[in-house]
């Protein structure tokens, strides 16, 4: 046995790895202990790797220092990735207001962690780990470490300082951050279960459900008009899917002519088929879906990225293949298929027509599996490499003495959101499956844990256990605890923020899953999720920039 207890000289790469791997191991398992519902997760692997690195197992610094940034970057870059499509609608609707609330907490959490700073006494890298702690947001910890590892005169032990602060102050912010939640309802009666009936009634009445209706052509007017020119159709979001002319059936495109007594099946929201009631004539209980015809729909997958970016009008399916398309489902939301919808990889089709021509169809929308199951490694690379270029870019700002940059952790995430965002350039397409990208953010970060807790180990015990690791405690609390209170006493009283959006905008302004697994909970609902996923992407960014301009102004 004596090659493995002197693997750390002959082979340190290997050994580092093998450390780490026994730190993921041990600190998975203990983030998945509940303790009253609550559980660390990967958080868990910070503590692990704090007591390996307190008990003496040293690891290759230089390996370490790699495993951390690459585990960081693999962490924003696959949250970029999920929240990207969703993050820039959430910014034009309610979004504006939620995030400027999570601004404040953030500003506010900054200014309370160098004000505690200075009242404490305490060394500026400290201050950075408070405030990265206090909000258990770990990209800025990383923008910290990194930004302060660039400047002149910074020693191995000055560099250590800002994860040793990080470690004592993320377990208190987890209970601060929960607790703040159950003071909130407590203070102002809240009843969670009621609040989010409340909550999903409102959502319910501004989402316009899609239905079918059937008409008979009365209108006089309508004979021998083409279907594309149906006056309103458009306008109303309806689709026309089949059309029954005598006793045949057909599917409806544009080409379809238009005859008294035709009866036709319309998709589209109630308001919308009321007004096109008034223009093709009365309605009818007859369901063109059950009548005996060659007629009949399938979903199919939009996949093939030369279709991508395209509206439906484009795509021409119609006169192409003569199937109609009667609706798009993306994220789970029901879409009438309008002729201006631009179609994004993973969209449903749902397509009626006669099976050869849906063979056809489903062919040339791609319609595989395989395609949306599959992770697309070279976008993905192309996405990090872009994400390193805009991180290392230095950004001058008037009255700091360094430039900014946003580092590993803001670059990479900025690049996914905007690339998530676009979809696709050319046949290269910026998807990956929600399994695959929870698996590469669980091991980015579990990596990034794992390094950052056997380089703060040594010295966490000795520290946490001081005079200055309970002040450190303390002015973390302080640093979670007021910027939440004041900003959701503020949504609360006076912006009238029901409880679900109120406990998404908590943990998310704090980027805090435990939180909202806790908030999600007491509600039996998913709905504070919501808030959480429109304000987690901003709050991150600014937590990023707010670190490194503390770290400039502080440790310069």
């Amino acid at each position: 046995m004596r090659w493995l207890t002197e693997l750390h000289q002959t082979q340190p790469i290997a050994h580092a790895i093998g450390v780490l791997a026994f730190v993921c191991v041990l600190g998975m398992a203990l983030g998945s202990v509940k303790f009253r519902g609550i559980k660390l997760g990967t958080a868990g692997v910070l503590f692990a790797g704090i007591l390996v690195g307190h008990l003496g197992e040293d690891a290759d610094h230089h390996t370490l220092a790699f495993v951390k940034e690459f585990g960081l970057v693999l962490f924003v870059f696959t949250i970029g990735l999920q929240l990207g499509p969703g993050f820039f609608a959430a910014l034009r609707q309610q979004g504006v207001k939620l995030n400027l609330l999570a601004a404040a907490v953030v500003f506010f959490g900054a200014v309370g962690a160098a004000l505690a700073g200075w009242i404490g006494g305490f060394q500026p890298e400290a201050v950075l780990g408070i405030f990265s702690g206090a909000s258990t947001n770990t990209p800025s910890l990383g923008a910290s470490t990194q930004t302060i590892s660039t400047l002149p005169g910074i020693t191995e032990d000055r560099l250590a300082l800002p994860a040793l602060a990080y470690a004592v102050s993320y377990p208190t912010a987890i209970v601060a951050i929960i607790g703040t939640l159950l003071l909130l309802k407590q203070v102002f009666r809240i009843d969670p279960m009621r609040e989010a009936k409340e909550y999903a009634d409102k959502q319910r009445s501004q989402v316009l459900p899609l239905e079918r209706r059937t008409f008979v052509v009365t209108n006089p007017n309508l004979e021998g008009v083409l279907l594309k020119d149906l006056p309103g159709k458009n306008e109303a979001n309806v689709t026309i899917s089949r059309v029954k002319h005598g006793m045949d059936t057909s599917p409806a495109t544009d080409t379809t002519v238009l005859h008294r007594d035709d009866v036709l099946l319309a998709v589209g929201p109630r308001g919308g088929l009321d007004t096109m009631e008034k223009v093709i004539g009365q309605r009818t209980d007859m369901d063109l879906m059950l009548e005996e015809s060659a007629v009949t729909f399938r979903r199919v997958v939009v996949t093939e990225p030369g279709v991508l970016g395209k509206t439906v009008g484009e795509m021409d399916l119609d006169d192409r293949f003569h199937v109609a398309v009667t609706r798009v489902t993306r994220a789970d939301i029901e879409m009438s298929a309008v002729l201006g919808l631009r179609l994004q990889f993973g969209d449903q089709l749902q397509l009626v027509g006669r099976s050869e021509d849906l063979d056809k169809a489903a062919s040339a929308v791609g319609n595989s599996l395989k395609e949306l199951n599959e992770t697309h490694f070279i976008p993905f690379f192309i996405g990090i490499a872009l994400g390193i270029v805009l991180g290392t870019m230095p950004i001058a700002f008037p009255g700091l003495p360094h430039p900014i940059r946003l580092g590993l952790a803001g670059g990479p995430l900025i690049v996914a959101l905007i690339l998530a965002r676009v979809g696709h350039i050319g046949r290269q397409v910026w998807h990956m499956p929600i399994n695959t990208n929870l698996a590469f953010r669980e091991f980015g970060i579990a990596l990034f844990f794992a390094a950052v807790g056997l380089s703060a180990g040594a010295k966490f015990f000795e520290t946490v256990f001081s005079a200055t690791g309970i002040q450190w405690l303390v002015a973390g609390a302080c640093v979670t605890i007021i910027p939440l209170a004041l900003v959701a006493a503020f949504a609360r009283v006076i912006l009238k923020m029901n409880f679900m959006e109120l406990s998404g905008l908590v943990a998310g302004s704090m980027t805090d899953p435990p939180a909202l697994a806790f908030a999600s909970n007491i509600a039996g609902s998913d709905a504070p999720t919501v808030a959480y996923a429109t304000v987690f992407p901003l709050t991150t960014l600014l937590r990023i920039l707010a670190a490194q301009i503390l770290a400039i102004t502080l440790c310069s």
